[in-house]
């Protein structure tokens, strides 16, 4: 099946890169061919061909901004890479439970959350560290920006091959419910999150600022403009000794000097004006 005219299918390109991020270069036609289809199927069109020109007539209309977050690769797990959550509760957890013992408050940003594993595994691990912080005020908020995986992430609802992706028995006897075939977040890991829709590339002004930011496995599929003007964007949303975690092929390096590495922390970093002695792992 043909994607369409070059013009059109270079002007989705665009859009995409545009409304997104995302570089969708030539030798990804298969995968722009393999999600569009079921698209245009849903739409009653005869072919992707037919919808690329209807988007590029259309391009702010409700099936370009289903094309676009079709697109998306909304890949996610709970505790994804264990090592971020095992640095976490080892080390920056402890850290910020100290520094924050005044003002007992902790804000968390789980940007680019897809389907919702990563913040309520956050949710999941901050329960089963209560014991420490007791009363504390914390406050978890999951973005993303399709409107459709931010409404499955609100059902918190899971199958079980996605729930038997990296939860214990443990873990699922306490924290998921049974319900038919499937698993829901029981309603105290829930309640920890708060969803909400927000386009990274939309700029941060609508943001507050955060103790901890995770950005896993997102800047990844940006072109370099896009990642440094995101993590740009990211280091005024962050608190002075507060850490951005990003995905284990991710950096900053060569990209922003807003950032740098916190050492003996995989993927874990800290902004330029916080002191290297103040991060450093005993």
């Amino acid at each position: 099946m043909s994607l369409g005219a070059p013009d059109d299918v270079e002007a989705f390109r665009r859009l995409v890169l545009e409304r997104s991020g995302l570089i969708l270069s030539a030798d990804k036609d298969y995968l722009l061919k393999s999600r569009l289809e079921p698209i245009a199927r849903a739409e009653g069109l005869p072919d992707v061909a037919t919808m690329m020109r209807q988007v590029r007539i259309a391009p702010v209309g409700r099936m370009a901004q289903r094309c676009i977050d079709g697109m998306a690769t909304h890949e996610s797990f709970f505790f994804r890479d264990i090592t971020p959550f095992d640095q976490l509760r080892d080390v920056i957890l402890p850290q910020l439970w100290a520094s924050r013992s005044q003002t007992k408050t902790l804000r968390i940003w789980s940007a680019a959350c897809s389907s919702g594993q990563e913040p309520y595994s956050l949710a999941m691990m901050l329960r089963e560290e209560q014991a420490k912080f007791g009363d504390w005020k914390i406050e978890i908020l999951a973005t993303d920006f399709s409107q459709p995986i931010l409404e499955r992430a609100r059902s918190a609802l899971y199958s079980d091959f996605e729930v038997r992706r990296g939860l214990t028995d443990q873990r699922q006897a306490r924290w998921l419910v049974r319900e038919g075939g499937a698993f829901r977040i029981a309603p105290e890991i829930r309640a920890m999150v708060q969803f909400r829709h927000h386009n990274l590339l939309d700029g941060m002004a609508t943001l507050r600022k955060f103790d901890l930011i995770f950005c896993r496995n997102v800047l990844i599929y940006f072109e370099p403009a896009k990642k440094a003007q995101t993590l740009e964007g990211i280091a005024t949303c962050l608190v002075p000794d507060g850490s951005l975690i990003l995905g284990s092929a991710e950096t900053v390096v060569g990209l922003t000097g807003s950032f740098q590495p916190t050492p003996g922390l995989r993927g874990v970093f800290r902004t330029r004006s916080q002191p290297l002695s103040q991060r450093a792992v005993a």
